[in-house]
């Protein structure tokens, strides 16, 4: 190669040195950029004493993120709009341990929507929602203490049922206060004081069993009152045929008479 073609493509092999230098950090640009595009606004991840945390506080939602990272350790939802939690709601974040739901709408738990969680999750924040009666079942196997203060709940049986099947946070337990109940008197107070004088189910099950001992008795009465209703009825029809037949000459009559006595009988 002769010196001048050499300085010919040297300006050749710098172009494509830098144009393939240029792709390479277009690719490096978009490969950083592409996760954090994905998150909804006002979502970030970060790392918090060695957990991955992934925050979506005060970020205006309305339902549960898809695109929360897996590894996630520590989910913040906390101070949003989101009105329920549907089933599998976080099924794809099987290393969560802490899951702060407080501060939200949610009025409807469906069942399963921690399903996934129960190996790991050792804190749930469902305070300052506007929870009324939520099933047991919506909690099963879950092992996370549970912070479910400051929310409307009607003080009942199923509400008792709830509250022993889950362990809850020792700071939470008389935030839980009664904002309706099956009994007036209770309203106002803290659940965890009510049970402790009150067996909300006992007392279910003894209004429900006078209930239907009510409903007994009714039908009961109905019935017998039918029967005297139908023998009285009897008895006037009787009555009337035999002063029929008194009327008609002796030889009828007895023969009427055999038969209308067989009838009554």
């Amino acid at each position: 190669m002769t010196a001048a073609q050499g300085v010919l493509l040297r300006p050749i092999t710098m172009g494509l040195l830098l144009q393939s230098l240029f792709l390479l950090f277009l690719l490096l640009l978009g490969s950083c950029l592409h996760p954090a595009a994905a998150f909804p606004k006002g979502c970030y991840p970060s790392e918090e004493e060695g957990l991955k945390t992934f925050r979506c506080s005060n970020a205006q939602l309305t339902e549960v993120p898809r695109d929360i990272p897996n590894d996630t350790n520590k989910l913040y939802l906390d101070f949003n709009q989101i009105p329920f939690l549907p089933r599998d709601a976080f099924r794809d974040l099987p290393l969560l341990l802490e899951l702060d739901l407080s501060h939200n709408a949610i009025a409807r738990i469906e069942t399963g929507a921690f399903q996934g969680l129960a190996e790991h999750l050792h804190s749930l924040d469902l305070s300052s929602n506007r929870l009324v009666s939520v099933s047991k079942d919506t909690f099963s196997n879950l092992k996370a203490k549970v912070n479910l203060s400051h929310n409307p709940w009607l003080c009942d049986c199923r509400l008792q049922e709830l509250i022993r099947a889950v362990e809850l946070m020792a700071e939470s337990s008389g935030g839980i206060v009664c904002d309706s109940s099956t009994q007036e008197e209770h309203v106002g107070k803290a659940f965890l004081q009510v049970i402790a004088d009150t067996d909300l189910c006992n007392v279910y099950k003894k209004t429900t069993d006078i209930a239907m001992l009510v409903t007994m008795f009714g039908w009961f009465a109905m019935v017998i009152s039918y029967l005297v209703y139908y023998v009285r009825q009897n008895q006037e029809d009787a009555r009337r045929h035999l002063e029929y037949l008194k009327s008609l000459p002796s030889k009828q009559r007895r023969s009427e008479e055999s038969s209308t006595i067989s009838t009554v009988v």
